[in-house]
C-alpha cells in the first residue's frame, strides 16, 4: 500500500507563550517537538506549512462572541478592567491571562481549521497539529488549560464534507469539551479514554455519559483507573475503536493525542509508554480513514517531545534511531538520551483484567442500540472556513505573490533549522 499524503502544521512562534511561571502546560514543549522532529529528519517525508490564524469569526462557530470578545480584549496590563468577566469565564489560576494569549489561540486553532479543510479537499490522509487538541474548553468559558476548542471548531469544518466523524481521545483527562459540544447529535462520535474517579479533573466521563436525544448512544466513554500500562490500554483501546468502526462507519476521524496519559507525567497517574501511546496512534492510522492527529495535555515536557516526535515518524512510516539526534534541547533528555528511555512506574495497575472486560462489554452492548452509520442527508455545502491559499501543486513557471509565499513553508529551503533566535530561552 502506498504512503499516505502527511502534512504537517508549525507556526515557529507558538513556542514563544508562557502561561506563567510554575504554571504546568508549557508552549514551549512546541518549539522542542519540533527541533526533534527536524533532526531526525522527518520534515523530508511530509508537507510543512505554516498554518493559517484563525480570527475571532472562526472561533464563534462554537464559542460565544462575548466570550471570544473577552479573550482579545483582556490583557496582563488592563486585566483589572475586566475582574467580574474573569469568574463567568473561569479565566483565572488554571487558566491565566498572559501575553498573546489570543494570539496563541489564534495559531493552534487555525492549524486545526486548516488541517480539517485539507481532508476535506483530499488534499492530505493526515494532518498534524501537535501546538492543538485543547478539549477542555467550552462553548462560554475556558477549562483546564484550554481557552479556544480548536478540536470541536476543526470537527464542524469537517462535518461540511463528511457524514460521519469519530473524535478520540488518549489523554489522560476526560474529553469533555468535545463530548459536550456534540453530546445531541449523531452526527459526532465521541470516544474518550481517561481516567475517572476520585475527583480526578475534569469529574466526568462515566461510562454510563452516553450522550442524549439524537446523540443517544454515541458518546462513548472508557473510565480507567490509575497505573494503566501498555498492555491493559490496548486491551480495551483496540476492541472498543474496532466496534465503533463496525458500527458507526466513520468517514473521518480527530485523535487527540494528550501526553499526559505517559508514565512520570507531572500531572498523570498511567504507565503507559510512548511506545504503548504510539501503537493507539498507529493503530488509527490503519484504520485508512482520513485523520487529524491533535495534541493536548503532557506536563513532563522531555516525555511529551519524545512522545510526539515518536508518533510523528509513526505517521510518516519512518523508522527512527533511539539515539536522540544532536539539537538545541538535547540537555533537556539528560542523562540517558534515547527516544525510549526505561519506564519508572510510580504506582500499580488498579485496571483489572475483569474490568477492563466489563468497560467492553458494555461499550459494545450500547453500541448495539446505535442505528448503523446514521444516514444524513447532504445538500449545499457551505463554504470553507478559510479560502484556498496554497495550491498543493503551483505553476512552475508562474511567480508566486509575497502573501503566498509567507503562507507556504516549504521544509527545503524556508524552515528554519534551529537558528531562530527567539527559541532560545529557557522553558
Amino acid at each position: 500500500m502506498s504512503k499516505k499524503r502527511v502534512s504537517y502544521f508549525f507556526n515557529e512562534s507558538v513556542g514563544n507563550f508562557h502561561y506563567g511561571p510554575g504554571h504546568p502546560m508549557k508552549p514551549h514543549r512546541l518549539s522542542v517537538i519540533h527541533h526533534l522532529v527536524m533532526n531526525y529528519g522527518l520534515h523530508k517525508k511530509m508537507k510543512i506549512y505554516r498554518p493559517y490564524k484563525a480570527n475571532a469569526h472562526d472561533m464563534t462557530r462554537f464559542h460565544s462572541e462575548e466570550y471570544i470578545e473577552f479573550l482579545q480584549s483582556v490583557t496582563p496590563q488592563n486585566i483589572q478592567q475586566f475582574t467580574k468577566c474573569l469568574s463567568s469565564f473561569n479565566v483565572g489560576d488554571d487558566c491565566p491571562v498572559f501575553d498573546g494569549l489570543f494570539d496563541f489561540c489564534a495559531m493552534y486553532t487555525g492549524a486545526s481549521l486548516e488541517g480539517a479543510q485539507k481532508l476535506n479537499h483530499n488534499h492530505s490522509d493526515i494532518c498534524i497539529n501537535w501546538s492543538g487538541g485543547l478539549h477542555h474548553a467550552k462553548k462560554f468559558e475556558a477549562s483546564g488549560f484550554c481557552y479556544v476548542n480548536d478540536i470541536v471548531i476543526g470537527i464542524l469544518e469537517l462535518l461540511k464534507y463528511h457524514p460521519r466523524v469519530m473524535y478520540i481521545d488518549i489523554d489522560v483527562h476526560h474529553g469533555d469539551g468535545v463530548q459536550e459540544a456534540f453530546y445531541l447529535t449523531d452526527r459526532v462520535m465521541t470516544v474518550s479514554f481517561h481516567k475517572y474517579g476520585n475527583y480526578f479533573f475534569p469529574g466526568t466521563g462515566d461510562m454510563y455519559e452516553i450522550g442524549a436525544e439524537s446523540g443517544r448512544y454515541y458518546s462513548v466513554n472508557v473510565p480507567l483507573k490509575e497505573g494503566i500500562d501498555d498492555a491493559s490500554y490496548f486491551q480495551v483501546f483496540k476492541p472498543v475503536i474496532s466496534a465503533v468502526m463496525e458500527f458507526y462507519r466513520p468517514t473521518a476521524i480527530v485523535l487527540q493525542c494528550g501526553a499526559d496519559s505517559l508514565a512520570g507525567d507531572r500531572l498523570g497517574c498511567f504507565s503507559l509508554s510512548s511506545k504503548g501511546h504510539g501503537e493507539c496512534v498507529n493503530f488509527v492510522k490503519e484504520l485508512n480513514v482520513p485523520v487529524l492527529v491533535v495534541g493536548g495535555g503532557g506536563y513532563t515536557l522531555r516525555n511529551v517531545a519524545r512522545c510526539w516526535t515518536y508518533e510523528t515518524s509513526l505517521l510518516i512510516d519512518e523508522q527512527i534511531s533511539n539515539e536522540l539526534p544532536m539539537n538545541d534541547y538535547l540537555e533537556f533528555f539528560a542523562p540517558d538520551f534515547t527516544l525510549h528511555p526505561e519506564i519508572v512506574t510510580r504506582q500499580d495497575n488498579a485496571n483489572s483484567k475483569q474490568y477492563l472486560d466489563l468497560i467492553t462489554r458494555q461499550t459494545y452492548e450500547n453500541l448495539k442500540m446505535c442505528a448503523h452509520a446514521p444516514s444524513v442527508q447532504m445538500f449545499n455545502i457551505p463554504e470553507d472556513a478559510l479560502p484556498e491559499r496554497v495550491k498543493d501543486e503551483p505553476d512552475k513557471d508562474v511567480r508566486i505573490t509575497q502573501e503566498d509565499a509567507d503562507n507556504m513553508v516549504e521544509p527545503k529551503n524556508e524552515f528554519y533549522d534551529g537558528d531562530n533566535d527567539n527559541d532560545k530561552h529557557d522553558p
